[in-house]
């Protein structure tokens, strides 16, 4: 490869869902956005940006239609589309359809809306461009996750599974979430994969909904869950006369701190009794639950699932540009939420992230209390460009003050003490001038 340094830098975002019912209309990034297309208005770079699918959240609107939809968003982010147009006059803008605005596809105005604003609206599932002497293949990847896939891109009367679960699930989240404590409802459409929302559901509303004299009531019970339950077992030991030195041992020991020792004792007697009450209980309904499951699964009831794996179905997606395009250095895609990057066959795939919050599952250190979920931005862009080394990937984090400090308890912290996570980005990645080929097969 030639040093193409100096030849065309490929900026790629994705995945913004601006937009949506009522709370879903808050962009919390909105000003950091304006900032980075303000940044590139000025550059001095030959440089594209590419949004790489779902731009906008129009599954989420759920009171207007087809493209009065366009005109809502228009009406509310005025700064961000005048930028657009601003940042368009310098900067070629392309743009993707994702899932989320399928419709972009679907609608043909769509077009000469967008263009009203320099933004180049491409109605396909992909596109390509040249870095270097290689090739960048874009996708949002929804085609490969078949609860979104749209076996007939761009049909407007055609809805996945996924079009049922945002405009029931996430459009009415929008609209109740003012109504809680703390307007966190909204946040639902972070939650990925979907089977963690009835988690993440209980864990808001213990540590944000309930009555905190209900919530400081029985949080001593539950974080003993634990030692009650060896309790439980210990004192049915004492009472069948099996084994009587632990309960023995330790009622002589309270005797001994007067008045609280008779406290603690009292606690852990209820406790005890409570867990003793569960575990008999608990055992029964197990074995019922877990023989139902065994006969759902004869029947085939559940053959599909809603979690797609992050990672394998993007990988064959790859392999197989790579196979047919081997002049493909890069498959860039989205949709996931999980900016990373992963060497196949010695060639990269690339996933943008997102610029939504994402929620990080942390499970307290003791007890059954539920999981607290931390949430963080990781706004990010993907920045490739043919390099003297070959075609690099660098990601650039767009700075954003830690939403934790506010959303996060005191409670929260206390029960996770020592498992905040640690977000961080890619490292540097490059796809050498030569790429070896995959071996082949000896059948």
């Amino acid at each position: 490869m030639a040093d193409d340094a100096d030849g065309r830098v490929y900026y790629v975002i994705s995945d913004l869902h601006i937009g949506g019912d009522e709370q879903l209309a808050a962009v919390d990034f909105l000003e950091e956005l304006i900032a980075f297309l303000e940044r590139l208005e000025t550059t001095d770079e030959d440089v594209e940006l590419l949004v790489n699918g779902d731009a906008f959240g129009l599954w989420e609107f759920t009171e207007v239609d087809g493209l009065a939809k366009f005109d809502v968003l228009t009406e509310r982010y005025p700064e961000l589309f005048e930028q657009l147009r601003a940042t368009g006059e310098s900067v070629p803008i392309t743009m993707l359809p994702g899932n989320h605005d399928h419709e972009l596809a679907a609608y043909d105005e769509y077009v000469d809306r967008l263009a009203e604003y320099n933004v180049d609206l491409v109605q396909a599932e992909s596109i390509t461009r040249p870095v270097g002497d290689r090739e960048i293949h874009f996708e949002h990847g929804h085609q490969q996750d078949p609860n979104n896939r749209f076996e007939d891109f761009g049909n407007q009367r055609e809805t996945p599974l996924g079009y049922y679960y945002n405009t029931l699930v996430t459009s009415r989240a929008g609209r109740l979430s003012e109504r809680g404590r703390y307007n966190w409802l909204k946040d639902v459409q972070a939650v990925t994969p979907t089977e963690r929302v009835p988690r993440w559901l209980l864990s808001k509303y213990f540590y944000r909904e309930m009555n905190p004299l209900l919530r400081y009531a029985v949080l001593p019970f539950l974080l003993l869950f634990n030692v009650s339950v060896v309790l439980a077992v210990l004192a049915g030991l004492d009472v069948a006369g099996i084994w009587t030195m632990p309960v023995e041992t330790t009622d002589a020991v309270l005797d001994q701190l007067g008045l609280v020792g008779e406290a603690v004792h009292f606690l852990l007697v209820a406790n005890a009794a409570i867990a003793g009450i569960l575990l008999l209980t608990g055992i029964p309904v197990y074995f019922l639950l877990r023989d139902f499951g065994q006969t759902v699964d004869r029947f085939g009831v559940l053959e599909t699932d809603l979690t797609v794996d992050p990672d394998e179905p993007y990988e064959e997606a790859a392999r197989a540009v790579f196979d047919d395009r081997p002049e493909t250095a890069i498959f860039c895609y989205g949709h996931t939420h999980r900016p990373k990057v992963i060497e196949v066959d010695g060639r990269l795939l690339v996933n943008t992230g997102t610029w939504l919050k994402r929620l990080h599952r942390r499970n307290v250190v003791t007890g059954v209390l539920p999981p607290v979920f931390y949430p963080s931005y990781q706004l990010c862009v993907v920045r490739i460009s043919a390099e003297t080394d070959g075609v690099a990937v660098e990601y650039e984090e767009i700075e954003k003050s830690d939403p934790s400090r506010m959303e996060i308890s005191r409670t929260e912290r206390l029960l996770t003490l020592g498992r905040e996570p640690v977000s961080s980005l890619p490292d540097r990645s490059v796809v050498p001038d030569t790429v070896s080929d995959p071996p082949a097969d000896e059948n």
